[in-house]
This record gives structure tokens, C-alpha cells and sequence, in this order.
């Protein structure tokens, strides 16, 4: 039976030929992508580009099932293409190591693909791939997945909404006073021993006061921040006894300026301590001797479940026994896995100790020049997870789990292969819906419910287990959108000749209809005043030229930086005209 049987069956002979035809390019080889490149190979499409910048890592293994043990370090895109190969050998598939935002993959590279099928969990290169689609009119399929949900979203210019249209969650900051001498939610200790004190200790050697200038500017409170320069510089000497002193010493000098004469310095700014409660010393020698009393953790509010290192835990419903942060956790506890074990204080400093040996001895042995936070590193979680517990406990916050610090510390939502392979399945059939119509020249009916054959989104929902997939009618492109609103060009030229003046006042005729040899120009590039309209030029959030400055008009676009991949915007100052966006390329 021929290979294509089933989807000749299905989709019909126009279809299938022209799927064998269609130049599709993936962007992402990862979770979702592994099982939409297979879908793609085993659907037929026959001209298949995938991209990703990722190797593989042991910890893709139980979800990423292109990839085998002994891929581990290699190429994503590689290998997947490798391995998807054999699903369809008459297939063509062009992998490539590499970052989709590189300046050659300019907008003539997209025009040379038939569709986008969008596979990534980066939302800096989604809202890449979206603009460049809107700036090649190519149509992308661009999708999603956090734990149980998902979602596929068709987008095309001029017909839907783009990824843009609607605003997008931004990644929470915390004020850099709050991290460094006032927690008060085990979220700032985490952030406090990932982003602080793991690169304090084994990062890259960097000067922070940049990030202390930033914060004075911002109007915290400055005797904080002088006293935390001061921390800082005696943090490098520290850092240095990591590979002078006998590992144990090394610990005990870490844990004792951290968790012990840092706090009783900032116990000394009284005026600190007046609206909130202070933190407690710790001391090293009475915790491993099970002699510490440490402060207690106040009991959650009533709609929050406890799950503090101080809660009681019943047991088969017949009786309960308390668990204090200094105190031995009990047989139901330790009975559970590592990573879900609530830990003593005991056994905090204990992990402490080690993890700090190993991270030194890593560093000792000349393979790594600085270590960084990876969830899927041991050693660097390890050591997260206690440092956080530790200043959670000096500060009475509750403690987390070695699971939950990886959830928060790593922003987590778990990766479940099944909702990858439903996703994946759900962009083939948009895919398939829009090359449909494409052959047929069928238009979208995007804007009125009323038409059952308009373009949906389609995903898995929450919340109606006997109804897991829904579906929705795309909306039309949001008319305040920053980026498929805009006019976008191509412009083919030689930046080394071409002057950013020269170039504005071309726009700028052609908006007019005015006839290009029509010579409108002096010696600088510059228009004629009073036909001009007022315009600023931006190439990215980078201004190059406004009404009131307009030094770079006589420069070329090499000499600024705009060569292939850059997008020119003319924003019109008076709002009459809509932002015009060239996009630069190379000459033929």
C-alpha cells in the first residue's frame, strides 16, 4: 500500500499534491516541535526547513522522543531531522542550528516559505517569527502549551489578530531592596539565592554596582544601598576563601557572613525594623546540634492550604505531630521523594554544605569558569533550595520543597508530552485549513460568527473534563496594534551607498505620487521644507531621526548600523498617515 493511501483518502488528490509542494518551515524542535515535525513528515508535506538553536539535554528525554541518550549535547534540529527522516524518505528536510533571529533570515528568506508553523516556548522569538510574517504576508500557525492547556493560533495579515495584538504577561520584578534585606514571601528568598547570591558566589566576577546605581536612581532608600555596597566588596573576599580554605571551612565562613553577621548588620538600622517584623540570626553551631530555636512561621490565611515546615500533619486521620523548622521531619515525611520532602533546618544547613563543596569543586577543577542556575542542574538547585530555606527561616517564611523551589525558581509550568502531541496535531490541521483555502482562493470570514467556515482557534481548555478541546472565531487585527498595523516594504539596497535622507525622502514621494526623477534633494538629502510633512525614523527602539535632529540624514544606512534583517520605521508625526516599516535586504 502506497504511503500516502490514508491522506489521498482523507484530504483528497489536490490536497496531497500540494502539500508534496508546499515549503513549510518549523521554528522550534522542542517539545512541541518533535511531534509536529513528525505529523508534518507523516502528513506529506514534502519541502520541510526546521530551525532551532537548542541542544539537547538528558532532561528532554521523558517528552522530546526524537532524541535518544547518546544525542544528548547534540543539535535539536540535527538530530530531529535525522531521526524523522526515515518516517518519509522521499521527504526534504533542512535542519538548521541557529538563532531565527540572525539578520539572514531576513524578510525574502521568509517570502521563500509557503507557511510558518511556530513551535516555541521563548516569547521574544514569537513575537520574531510574528513580525516577520506580518512583514513577508506568509501565514504562521503559532501555538503554545502549559501543563494540561494549550492553543493553536492561525495568523494572517490583514484577515486575524496577530501575536501582538493582544498584550502579552511580562516576567514580575521585585525592587532590589526588598530582595537583599527585606523578604517577605519565599518567592524573594528564592529570587535572593538564584540571581544574588548563587552568582555572588560562583558567577561570572562581575561588578553589581551598576544594578545599585539603578536602584539609588530609582529612589530606594540609599542607606540600604550604601550598606549593601559594603556587602558586596566583603562577598568577593568571601568568594575567594571558597578555594583557600578545607571545604567544611569554606562553609562555615559562607553561612556565617550570609546568615549570620549580614542580619545582624541590617538588625543594626533600627529605622528599618519599626513597621515590620526583624530577622533572627542563625547560628550554625546550635542548629547542627539541634539546640536552635527558630522563629516562628505565622500561620497562612484561611483560604491558603498549609503546607508550611511548621504545619501539623495527620496521619491516617489518627493523630498528628508537628513539624518545626528546626526538627526532625517525621516517617511520613521522609517516606515521601527527595524533591517533595519538607526538610528541617538541620537538614537545610546540611544540604548547604554540600551542595557549596560541590559547586567549589566544580570551579576548582578548571572545566567551568562561572555556573549559572539551571533547573536541571543538582548541584546549583540544591544549593538554591537551601539558601532560600535558610533566609526563609531567619526571616519566619515558610519553607518550600525542593519541588516547589524548582517550580518558582525555574518559573516552571510541567511540560506534558501528551498536550505536546495534541497541539502538534491541532497546527497540522490549521495548517491544512489554510492551504485548503489558499488553493481553493477561498477568503476567511473572520470578523462575523455567523459564518461556520471562518478561521477558529482551537485548544485545550480548563475546566469541562468531559469537553477537553474548544474552539473560538479568530478576531479581526486589533487596529491599535503596533505591529501588524503597520505598512510594511521590502527594500533591496546597498546600505554602504544608500543615505538615511535619501531614503526618507524617497518614502516620501512615493506616499505622494510624485514621479522619482523629480529632484526634490540638496547636496544633504534633504526635501523641500514646505512640501515635507514631519516624520521620525526609528530602527528598532532606536531613534535616528526626528524633526528637531537631523545630524544622521547624510549618513548611510552602513554607517548606522541598518544593514540586512534591520526594519526602518517612519512614524508621521502629525498620526495622519500609518507607520511605513521597510525591511532592509541585500541586493540581489
Amino acid at each position: 500500500m502506497p504511503r500516502n493511501t490514508h491522506a489521498l483518502a482523507i484530504l483528497g488528490p489536490d490536497l496531497v499534491d500540494k502539500l508534496a509542494h508546499t515549503r513549510v518551515l518549523m521554528v522550534g524542535a522542542g517539545g512541541i516541535g518533535c511531534e509536529l515535525l513528525k505529523n508534518v513528515v507523516l502528513t506529506g508535506f514534502g519541502d520541510i526547513t526546521l530551525l532551532d538553536l537548542d541542544t539537547i539535554d538528558l532532561s528532554n528525554l521523558n517528552r522530546q522522543f526524537l532524541f535518544r541518550k547518546k544525542d544528548v549535547k547534540k543539535s535539536k534540529a540535527l538530530v530531529a531531522a535525522r531521526t524523522a527522516q526515515a518516517f518519509n524518505p522521499s521527504c526534504k528536510i533542512t535542519p538548521i542550528h541557529g538563532n531565527i533571529k540572525e539578520d539572514k533570515f531576513d524578510v525574502p528568506w521568509f517570502k521563500s516559505f509557503d507557511i510558518v508553523l511556530n513551535a516555541l516556548d521563548n516569547l521574544d522569538a514569537r513575537r520574531h517569527v510574528n513580525k516577520m510574517c506580518m512583514a513577508a504576508n506568509v501565514p504562521l500557525v503559532e501555538s503554545g502549551t502549559a501543563g494540561y492547556l494549550g492553543q493553536v493560533q492561525p495568523i494572517l495579515r490583514d484577515s486575524t489578530e496577530c501575536f501582538d495584538c493582544m498584550p502579552k504577561p511580562t516576567p514580575k520584578t521585585f525592587p532590589v531592596c526588598t530582595i537583599r534585606s527585606t523578604p517577605s514571601t519565599p518567592i524573594h528568598c528564592i529570587v535572593w539565592a538564584k540571581s544574588y547570591l548563587l552568582p555572588q558566589l560562583f558567577g561570572e566576577q562581575e561588578d553589581d554596582e551598576s544594578e545599585l546605581d539603578q536602584a539609588a536612581a530609582q529612589g530606594e532608600n540609599a542607606t540600604e544601598i550604601a550598606n549593601l555596597r559594603k556587602e558586596a566588596r566583603a562577598f568577593r573576599k568571601v568568594r575567594e576563601s571558597l578555594f583557600s580554605a578545607l571545604p567544611e571551612q569554606a562553609a562555615a565562613l559562607v553561612f556565617n557572613k550570609v546568615f549570620n553577621e549580614d542580619i545582624k548588620r541590617l538588625l543594626s538600622m533600627a529605622d528599618m525594623w519599626t513597621a515590620r517584623k526583624p530577622p533572627t540570626p542563625l547560628d550554625r553551631d546550635l542548629i547542627l546540634t539541634d539546640k536552635f530555636v527558630p522563629p516562628a512561621v505565622p500561620a497562612p490565611s484561611s483560604s491558603e492550604p498549609s503546607r508550611r515546615a511548621n504545619a501539623t500533619v495527620t496521619v491516617n486521620g489518627t493523630g498528628s505531630s508537628t513539624i518545626p523548622n528546626g526538627g526532625v521531619a517525621s516517617s511520613s515525611s521522609q517516606a515521601k521523594l527527595k524533591d517533595q520532602r519538607q526538610l528541617s533546618l538541620k537538614d537545610n544547613v546540611q544540604l548547604f554544605d554540600e551542595s557549596l563543596s560541590r559547586l567549589a569543586a566544580r570551579l576548582s577543577s578548571g572545566k567551568e569558569t562561572s555556573i549559572s542556575f539551571d533547573k536541571d542542574d543538582s548541584d546549583t538547585l540544591d544549593f538554591v533550595t537551601a539558601t532560600a530555606n535558610l533566609r526563609a527561616t531567619a526571616y519566619a517564611i515558610e519553607n518550600k520543597t525542593r519541588w516547589e523551589v524548582k517550580e518558582m525558581a525555574g518559573n516552571i509550568i510541567p511540560a506534558i508530552a501528551t498536550t505536546n502531541a495534541i497541539i502538534s496535531g491541532l497546527i497540522v490541521l490549521q495548517a491544512l485549513h489554510i492551504l485548503r483555502a489558499q488553493a481553493t482562493g477561498k477568503a476567511f470570514p473572520v470578523a462575523s460568527p455567523s459564518h461556520a467556515s471562518g478561521i477558529r482557534i482551537a485548544g485545550l481548555q480548563a475546566g469541562k473534563p468531559s469537553v477537553p478541546l474548544s474552539t473560538y472565531y479568530v478576531s479581526p487585527p486589533n487596529p491599535s496594534c503596533g505591529i501588524c498595523r503597520d505598512q510594511y516594504v521590502s527594500l533591496q539596497c546597498d546600505p554602504a551607498q544608500v543615505k538615511l535622507g535619501e531614503l526618507i525622502n524617497a518614502v516620501l514621494r512615493a506616499e505622494r505620487g510624485m514621479e522619482e526623477d523629480e529632484d526634490m534633494e540638496d547636496a544633504e538629502g534633504e526635501d523641500d521644507e514646505s512640501e515635507r510633512r514631519e516624520v521620525s525614523v526609528y530602527e528598532g527602539q532606536r531613534l535616528l531621526s526626528d524633526p528637531d535632529m537631523d545630524d544622521n540624514l547624510g549618513r548611510t544606512l552602513e554607517s548606522l548600523n541598518c544593514t540586512r534583517g534591520k526594519f526602518l520605521t517612519i512614524v508621521d508625526e502629525d498620526e495622519v498617515f500609518e507607520n511605513v516599516v521597510l525591511a532592509l535586504s541585500p541586493l540581489p
